[in-house]
């Protein structure tokens, strides 16, 4: 294999498991579809296995192919490193840090991050990509990020992948300061029910919890709620109406400390959700990326919700 093995081989298939899908990797690369097809499958047909599956709704590695992404990232990385050599008479690009985060955790840890980041890098750029558990963490694998700011996903899911719990993050529900529920003695969760609920969608493990919360209460989230990842869209809701919004308590934090906001009284215990690094197993951590995990570790250690020391923080 190692001698019919060739460059062009690995470069198609890093460009498909970095774009999802065939017809943009062969934009990527210049060439046609039908080329790119016929190259991968020469490569599944060097490794004796399907690399990737190929389907309506794109491209996605099967087991065997996140197995070889490891490897096959390295060469990559290598080659960009030897193309950079050869052009040497050329300005070095400034260093940038390529990292991912859950909205609701973007929204809550991240900006003081970026803010003490930038005061003692602040010749290093940063690109901040959001969005669902799953897409981070296939970007993350494809080599699209040097880490991501997320949650524990399913073991198939966290294949070749390793976690460094920070902190235990809990749900609240919060209202406006004027809210009709606020006007009752006591809160109860049927009460709750009564108005409209904002929501995380459904699959995302703030919806799981939030779903297993009602659930313990012998209740369900409504269908009729709203669903949306988006942090600043479900704070102007629950700030310009009755609604209700469950949500981690960062992603609040500041609506809630400045009173534009209220927690409900409503016990939450059990309904934590533990937040942390995530990163490749094999490889190297750049010196930028280490620099903002150590500031992520200073931060989940401060308020809110200080970190407590779980068993099996690190998990691979």
């Amino acid at each position: 294999m190692e001698n019919r093995l060739r460059l062009r081989h690995i470069t198609c298939f890093l460009a498909v498991a970095q774009e999802r899908n065939l017809g943009r990797a062969a934009e990527r690369l210049h060439l046609s579809q039908p080329a790119i097809s016929k190259t991968l499958a020469e490569l599944e047909a060097l490794a004796g296995a399907q690399l990737v599956e190929r389907g309506r709704h794109g491209a996605r590695l099967t087991p065997a192919g996140e197995h070889f992404l490891r490897y096959a990232l390295d060469v990559g990385q290598a080659l960009d490193s030897a193309g950079a050599a050869l052009s040497g008479s050329a300005m070095p690009s400034a260093a940038a840090l390529e990292i991912g985060a859950l909205p609701t955790v973007a929204s809550g840890v991240m900006p003081d991050a970026l803010i003490r980041f930038k005061e003692v890098r602040p010749h290093a750029g940063v690109r901040l990509r959001t969005g669902t558990n799953a897409l981070l963490l296939s970007a993350l694998k494809a080599g699209e990020l040097d880490f991501v700011l997320g949650r524990m996903a399913e073991p198939s899911a966290m294949q070749g992948l390793s976690f460094e719990f920070l902190y235990a993050e809990p749900l609240v529900m919060a209202v406006r300061p004027s809210h009709p529920l606020l006007e009752q003695s006591a809160v109860s969760l049927t009460a709750v029910l009564d108005y409209p609920l904002i929501v995380a969608p459904q699959t995302t493990v703030p919806r799981l919890n939030t779903d297993a919360y009602f659930d313990a209460h012998a209740l369900r989230v409504p269908p009729e709620s709203i669903e949306t990842l988006s942090v600043s869209v479900a704070r102007l809701i629950a700030r310009r109406s009755n609604a209700v919004w469950v949500t981690p308590a960062r992603a609040a934090h500041d609506d809630l400390q400045g009173g534009s906001l209220v927690a409900l009284p409503l016990p939450m215990a059990g309904a934590e959700e533990p937040v942390g690094i995530v990163r490749r197993s094999a490889g190297t951590t750049s010196e930028l990326a280490q620099a903002f995990a150590e500031i992520l570790r200073t931060l989940a250690r401060s308020e809110p919700g200080k970190r407590r020391k779980r068993p099996g923080d690190r998990v691979s």
